[in-house]
């Protein structure tokens, strides 16, 4: 929806950061007293639940979080990577053994190093100088896109006011515009102060006070969408006092695009008082704890079935196509054509897998019949 130019676009209205107080930032404690309570007790509640499960169960959870928050993370700036190269880029860098692994390209590569970087080493300092390593990975080969860009170092004056902006070319409609380039410096210098100093802000509320004032300050020439849930994430990280990764903001956001878009500019018109935007930021993260329990209910079902699996192993055509359906990108049911397609054998040998997995109650038939046949997972395992 939105993109990143430079332009000479007038902008009548009032930036958030040209208050006389930016960026001394308040909110209605008593207005948020309560959702923060509610989102702090699922969040102990899930990290409960999570800490309970085996290390295997553990290790699959974390993997899928981290995988949906690097792939919605960047879905959110219209970049589409493949699931599969994120899953493989992943599991590789925390020695996790998972069948297929997928070479990663070196854009995949590099967010994965950012996300990684951000939560599992939340304890470490945000220092300008890990910011500028952060930004290099996204941007190995020094360009956004065909355009070259500064990359390791904050945006210059000479790339031009920066603006979010969305609609066609001379019609555009301007979101927002950053705060000018010579003032980053100091700028960033004291959001990095704020953000390591302790202080008696509760940690969850400095992840959203955190990823606000980030990307209003659009440090870099792009990157800073990701960037900043990257250090949300990694504020979280610190809430949690752990980690591994269980639910994700990024993908949340995702799939509210539209009105986290809204928040953010209706936010970045207004004035230093983010109650609204904390409001929303508190609701999201509580919906996406909700998620994650999902997420927890699909790697019980999945060690479950397996757990049946092995007590009468399925051959490795049945196995190769269970984990594909298994994955959290798989679309629709299973049929024949897509069986054979998958397993790469004949449709007369995908019909006798499929067979035996419905005689085995694995696959139940949908109504329906002829070439319209499909089949489906079971919703729950039976002993």
């Amino acid at each position: 929806m939105q993109g990143i130019i430079t332009a000479n676009n007038a902008v009548n209205d009032m930036w958030i950061y040209e208050h006389h107080s930016w960026p001394d930032f308040t909110w209605d404690t008593e207005k948020l007293a309560s959702m923060l309570a509610g989102v702090r007790h699922r969040q102990g509640r899930l990290l409960g639940r999570m800490e309970g499960l085996g290390f295997e169960l553990k290790r699959e959870a974390s993997l899928i979080t981290l995988t949906n928050d690097v792939v919605k993370s960047s879905a959110i700036e219209g970049e589409n990577l493949n699931p599969w190269e994120v899953r493989s880029s992943i599991a590789r860098r925390l020695g996790i053994d998972i069948a297929g692994l997928a070479p990663a390209s070196r854009n995949v590569e590099g967010i994965v190093e950012v996300m990684l970087d951000a939560t599992r080493q939340f304890s470490k300092p945000l220092t300008r100088e890990r910011l500028f390593d952060w930004h290099a990975a996204l941007f190995p080969a020094g360009r956004s896109g065909m355009r070259r860009i500064t990359v390791g170092g904050w945006r210059t004056p000479e790339a031009g006011p920066m603006q979010v902006v969305s609609g066609p070319l001379g019609r555009e409609k301007v979101h927002f515009e950053a705060p000018d380039a010579v003032r980053l410096e100091g700028e960033m210098g004291s959001f990095l102060e704020w953000f390591e100093v302790e202080s008696s802000v509760d940690p969850v509320l400095k992840a959203g006070v955190a990823h606000l004032w980030f990307v209003t300050l659009h440090p870099f020439e792009d990157g800073n969408g990701r960037i900043a849930r990257a250090i949300a994430d990694m504020a979280l990280a610190r809430s949690d006092g752990m980690a591994d990764r269980f639910y994700s903001l990024s993908t949340q956001m995702e799939s509210e695009r539209e009105d986290y878009y809204a928040q953010l500019e209706k936010q970045q018109r207004g004035t230093p008082d983010i109650t609204d935007w904390l409001e929303w930021f508190l609701g999201c993260l509580g919906r996406a704890f909700g998620n994650a329990e999902d997420t927890l209910r699909s790697v019980l079902f999945k060690a479950q079935l397996w757990e049946k699996l092995n007590r009468q192993p399925v051959n490795e055509r049945q196995r190769l196509v269970l984990n594909r359906m298994l994955g959290d990108d798989f679309e629709g049911h299973m049929h024949t054509s897509k069986y054979a397609k998958l397993a790469k054998c004949s449709t007369d040998t995908a019909l006798r897998d499929i067979q035996d997995l419905q005689a085995r109650g694995i696959f139940i038939r949908n109504p329906g019949g002829g070439r319209s046949t499909s089949y489906r997972l079971p919703d729950r395992v039976a002993g």
